[in-house]
């Protein structure tokens, strides 16, 4: 049943990119280690400019019982990789969390990552750095 959970929680975020263009940058704010996420016009994604802790405080800036953010490793050209495994961090209750709260209790390696987060039915995609 785990992994069933996993797989789907998986699946949701390797869609949210997609659904993110339809929405438009940001349904909400986004924040890492205290840093807020940037959309700049005519870019996919929103940005955190500063690579964040290994452990950053997230905060979500929407109010839902669930939120599902799936942290997605990229290529050091910052491409997806399809490879990863995504890490899955469950916000429930509450708006707010950490980098190292991931399901698989594994910390982020260094290196570049997309971000999606799902709350209320909205997608924010965000490009970050772990230093």
């Amino acid at each position: 049943m785990k992994q069933i959970l996993i797989t789907l929680l998986a699946i949701l975020g390797f869609t949210a990119p997609g659904a993110l263009a339809q929405e438009g940058p940001l349904p909400f704010t986004v924040s890492l280690g205290g840093k807020a996420a940037a959309h700049t016009k005519g870019e996919a994604f929103a940005k955190i400019a500063d690579a964040v802790a290994a452990d950053a405080a997230i905060e979500i800036g929407a109010k839902a019982e669930m939120i599902i953010i799936n942290a997605h490793k990229a290529k050091a050209d910052g491409t997806p990789d399809s490879a990863a495994q995504p890490a899955i961090i469950i916000l429930q209750g509450t708006n707010k969390g950490s980098l190292d709260k991931t399901m698989d209790k594994q910390k982020l390696a260094a290196g570049k990552y997309f971000l999606s987060v799902v709350a209320d039915g909205k997608t924010a995609s965000i490009q970050f750095s772990i230093k």
